[in-house]
């Protein structure tokens, strides 16, 4: 079972040695940068010989390309603000113990974020299943940008452990990807012949943050599942607010 560490990545300075170093019990680490500005392709030679280069196309573009330059038979995706957890490394470590033939085409695993001083435990951000471990032969790329993810043609199981997830470090940064992720979902949306009524921009925002604040129990997660109810909230009137300006 040779496993293929694989880590996107776009002005990673501050992550990318710590990423490495997460993954450095995988077979190889493959590092795929979009024409960083920082030090971070320089940093990354000091970890692997397997840095690449990608101009940025979308994301499914740049992961179906990282994927293709592994050659180990599983790939273990991770982003650059992501950590293996001792028990994650061990469960990974144990399936190359078992007998190939029992071995699904794909692994979740649970992911636990910390956002502005605190570990998230509800808010419909725990415990956030990926998919992060597949084989190669049966992998493929889908869904809807920004949050392609990848799948399997095959059995699924959850993995032991989890990772760790060390998310938007304020909320400027928060902000600044929400803008940038509802621009690429209203573009899709619009793509597709959405159309948006003044009752959407009502009713949607004040369903997801209902959603995540109280089915989702946002409110156990103390001021900060608030935040992140009501930028829940303010994505989904973003999203659909720019799929309205598109349309006029």
């Amino acid at each position: 079972m040779k496993i293929s560490a694989k880590i996107n990545v776009h002005n990673e300075e501050a992550n990318i040695a710590e990423v490495c170093e997460t993954v450095a019990w995988a077979d190889e680490v493959v590092v795929c940068d979009s024409d960083s500005s920082d030090r971070t392709v320089e940093i990354a030679r000091r970890h692997t010989d397997r840095v690449f280069n990608r101009e940025f196309r979308g994301y499914q573009d740049k992961h179906e390309y990282s994927d293709a330059q592994t050659t180990g038979d599983w790939i273990f995706w991770i982003d650059a603000d992501e950590r293996v957890t001792p028990e994650l490394r061990a469960a990974i470590e144990a399936l190359r113990g078992r007998d190939p033939a029992t071995l699904p085409d794909g692994f979740r695993i649970a992911r636990r974020t910390y956002y502005l001083g605190r570990w998230i435990r509800h808010s419909g951000w725990y415990p956030d299943y990926q998919m992060r471990l597949y084989r190669k032969a049966a992998s493929y790329w889908d869904g809807v940008a920004p949050h392609e993810t990848a799948r399997v043609r095959g059995r699924v199981e959850i993995l032991p452990g989890e990772f760790l997830h060390y998310t938007k470090r304020s909320l400027s940064e928060h902000h600044r990807v929400l803008d940038s992720y509802t621009t690429l979902a209203a573009e899709h949306l619009s793509g597709r012949g959405r159309r948006v009524r003044a009752l959407d921009l009502a009713v949607l925002p004040a369903a997801a943050f209902a959603r995540t604040y109280l089915v989702k129990q946002g409110f156990r997660d103390g001021i900060q599942g608030l935040i992140i109810a009501i930028f829940t909230a303010y994505s989904v009137f973003l999203k659909y607010a720019k799929v309205w300006e598109k349309g006029t």
